[in-house]
């Protein structure tokens, strides 16, 4: 009939988890349709750029650090998107892994091989596990380091460095203490390998008012030039804040306690 409306062509679940891992690596300012990664799943799952690109828009709409900062995502959605984020919040490792695994599909389909960053800037971990237990810890660790660095657009969020070869995505609380939460942005900081080194000793934390304090075990006179530049300076001082999914001041606070801050 003529005046008979159309049925909406709906977001199936499958596409929008492959959706979510693109949010997961894009900074805000990249979801846009001129994107590769948003021309790229378009292609794979058949809509356009600007649906991918809305799609994103959506699930951005629904990240608590986009809404306080001001940000505003699409915020019209659907049942499936709200569902997702849900999931998200209850089981962050997984639903990315499964938000992973869409997407992979969705490239094998299409001949390409999915890309995961490069193992090599990743450390070994957890050794003693079988060689595929090994690689798919890794390929984790490699996951999380691009939704952190995504989110930081690749600058250390103490010092400002911005060369990714020196950046590290340091977890907060440790991987072996939270299972949940491994691949979770907001258990992240980017971080220099200086930095990181300084945070995984207790040297500095970040307090869940998101500034840094310094152990007063470096605040000491004998304190040399280099210590004084890039460590005891940043005292009280605010880190950079991701464009999305600020970190947890739960987890940060862990962090301090650990080390005696609070």
């Amino acid at each position: 009939m003529a005046n008979e409306a159309k049925p909406r062509n709906l977001w199936t679940e499958e596409q929008t988890l492959a959706a979510l891992h693109v949010y997961l690596q894009l900074p805000f300012g990249k979801l846009h349709t001129g994107t590769p990664k948003i021309k790229e799943l378009a292609e794979w799952i058949g809509r356009t750029p600007s649906a991918v690109a809305r799609k994103l828009s959506n699930l951005a709409g629904r990240d608590p650090a986009i809404l306080a900062s001001g940000k505003v995502g699409l915020t019209n959605g659907s049942a499936v998107d709200d569902k997702i984020w849900a999931h998200l919040k209850e089981n962050w490792d997984q639903t990315a892994t499964l938000a992973a695994e869409a997407h992979d599909r969705f490239a094998k389909a299409h001949g390409v091989e999915p890309e995961v960053e490069s193992l090599e800037k990743v450390p070994e971990i957890e050794m003693g596990r079988t060689r595929t237990a090994t690689v798919q810890v890794r390929v984790n660790q490699a996951r999380f380091r691009s939704y952190v660095l995504a989110g930081y657009n690749s600058t250390c969020c103490i010092s400002g460095l911005q060369n990714e070869k020196l950046l590290i995505a340091s977890h907060i609380v440790p991987w072996s203490e939270d299972t949940h939460n491994r691949l979770n942005p907001q258990n992240g900081l980017c971080l220099s390998a200086f930095h990181d080194r300084a945070y995984d000793q207790g040297l500095i934390t970040v307090l869940p008012d998101y500034t840094v304090r310094v152990s007063p075990k470096l605040k000491s006179k004998s304190a040399d030039a280099f210590l004084q530049d890039a460590l005891l300076r940043v005292e009280k001082a605010p880190i950079r804040m991701p464009s999305r999914l600020w970190p947890s001041p739960e987890f940060l606070s862990k962090h301090a306690e650990r080390h005696n801050f609070i």
